[in-house]
């Protein structure tokens, strides 16, 4: 969903620093904490040169000039999230993309996601590189050895700083709503490509993060390249992050896309192209869907990335809707959706059928109070999505349809409305749900009355027979990502590197 709302969405967390191993579950130490000493913190401010040198050699990123570091407290860096959070784009996008990510059943509707964030970032996060100051922050309470890996990935963004100008390269947002049907697909066709360059970010830096832990056996990931799948396994363990454990499996898997799928796509294009294909080549020409990250033959062989369009739906709806939201439902979101509906195995028959999907929310102009514009119920949703077969696509509708009761209350049938067996229509508190399935496509439309569902759906699927598929767009001149997983992913990764996505691989390699 536009940058795949939930990579926009966790985003916000993951630009801010590394993960503190051990941490609890709030700003606060549950015990008293040693200090790094005066000589310590000496040592560690040295290595930085040293640990720069190797990311540069690692990566083939060249050294500009040297990295400005300070070594700060807890306290300083509790105060930065704060401020960070109160500032950042990525978190004013979370009020509108939260509201979508409930209507789609991604959260529950009683969920409070920006005071979660807050709570997970404290734990997550323990050191980070600012793009806008170009320093890379020290952690007072953390041992030097135990932070030196850490450095590696961050002094890997500064290199990626030095060379694109990370600001600018992951800003790549059209700003405001799209507000006509050229703004729309303008949007839709660049959707997630902000979401993909925050995987290729830190996908290298996990590179240069495994390389320095493996340093010792003389090994790198390039020549281990068995470590890659135990890796992955070993970030799904959330034991390590107490509130990472309850959180629901949207956030968990949106948090570790760009750090897990963005370390197996820089490990694809390291081991078939080289390094300064890996590194230097995609921040230069950087992929534009997480079709692409999940399938980096298809960026390395530059296949068309599926992409639905949107006829204009405007004339229809303005009189007494808003705009509020369009973009992509991407693989990634189809991947999580479907877990969340079906169980994994579910997710792992439909996912692979997943070939293309827009969705497009409006809100009634009727919802003006503070408590009305944040309900779900003021809330129009149409999803049409298309699979690689006529049986996938019935597998995700009967899925869907059985979710709606946990979505919905007051859910009824009505058999009697329904024009034929390609329809099923339901009656839900929130307004009339039409799912509809024709050959390999499937429309939802939720809280929009029958005869307008039908009227969009019509015009949707016309739109899609009348031209070709048109590839994602990657152009940096405009981006406004809302893929729903994805939207979360940038959100977070705005706040640097994260605990789950890191220090559980740390500790894996060093029992290795």
């Amino acid at each position: 969903m536009r940058k795949s709302i939930v990579c926009a969405a966790l985003a916000v967390v993951a630009t801010a620093g590394v993960a503190q191993q051990g941490a609890g579950t709030s700003a606060a130490p549950t015990k008293a904490e040693t200090r790094i000493t005066k000589d310590q913190a000496k040592e560690l401010f040295r290595s930085v040169d040293e640990i720069l040198g190797f990311v540069s050699k690692d990566t083939g990123l060249p050294i500009e000039h040297p990295v400005k570091r300070k070594m700060i407290s807890r306290e300083e860096v509790n105060k930065y999230l704060k401020q960070k959070f109160n500032e950042d784009e990525g978190t004013k996008r979370l009020e509108r993309s939260e509201i979508v990510l409930k209507k789609f059943g991604l959260l529950d509707r009683d969920f409070h996601l920006q005071s979660f964030l807050v709570t997970l970032l404290t734990e997550q996060i323990a050191g980070f590189y600012d793009n806008k100051t170009k320093t890379v922050s020290l952690l007072d309470w953390i041992q030097p050895e135990e932070q030196k890996p850490v450095l590696a990935h961050e002094l890997t963004h500064a290199l990626q700083d030095q060379k694109v100008g990370l600001t600018k390269w992951s800003d790549v947002e059209t700003p405001g709503i799209a507000r006509d049907v050229q703004e729309d697909n303008r949007h839709i066709q660049t959707d997630e490509a902000e979401t993909a360059r925050e995987a290729v970010a830190e996908g290298q830096a996990m590179v240069s993060f495994v390389d320095y832990t493996l340093k010792p056996a003389g090994k790198t990931l390039l020549d281990a390249p068995e470590l890659l799948d135990r890796f992955k396994d070993a970030a799904a363990d959330t034991s390590g992050s107490p509130v990472l454990a309850r959180a629901p499996l949207l956030l968990q898997e949106s948090l570790l896309f760009p750090y897990s799928e963005g370390l197996s796509f820089e490990d694809a294009v390291l081991t078939k192209a080289g390094r300064a294909a890996a590194f230097a080549g995609t921040l230069e020409n950087p992929p534009s869907s997480s079709f692409e990250i999940l399938h980096p033959v298809a960026y390395m062989s530059h296949a068309p990335v599926p992409v639905l369009r949107l006829p204009d739906l405007h004339p229809l709806l303005d009189a007494e809707y808003t705009p509020y939201d369009v973009g992509v439902m991407g693989e990634l979101d189809v991947r999580i959706l479907t877990e969340l509906f079906g169980g994994q195995e579910m997710s792992k028959a439909i996912t692979p059928a997943w070939d293309g999907g827009v969705y497009y929310a409006v809100q009634r102009k009727s919802a003006v109070t503070a408590e009305a514009r944040t309900s779900t119920a003021s809330l129009g949703l149409l999803y049409y999505a298309r699979w690689k077969s006529a049986a996938a696509a019935r597998a995700f509708l009967r899925m869907y349809a059985a979710e709606l009761p946990r979505q919905y209350s007051g859910v009824v049938r009505r058999d009697k409305d329904e024009a034929n067996a390609s329809e099923q229509i339901y009656s839900t508190n929130e307004g009339d749900v039409l799912l509809s399935i024709s050959g390999d496509n499937v429309y939802v439309g939720e809280g929009f009355p029958l005869a307008l569902s039908r009227t969009l759906r019509d015009r949707v699927a016309e739109a899609q027979s009348s031209g070709p598929i048109e590839q994602a767009a990657g152009s940096p001149a405009m981006m406004p990502l809302h893929d729903p997983a994805l939207a979360l992913s940038r959100t977070l990764s705005s706040f640097g590197m994260m605990k789950a996505a890191m220090l559980q691989r740390y500790t894996f390699v060093q029992r290795d």
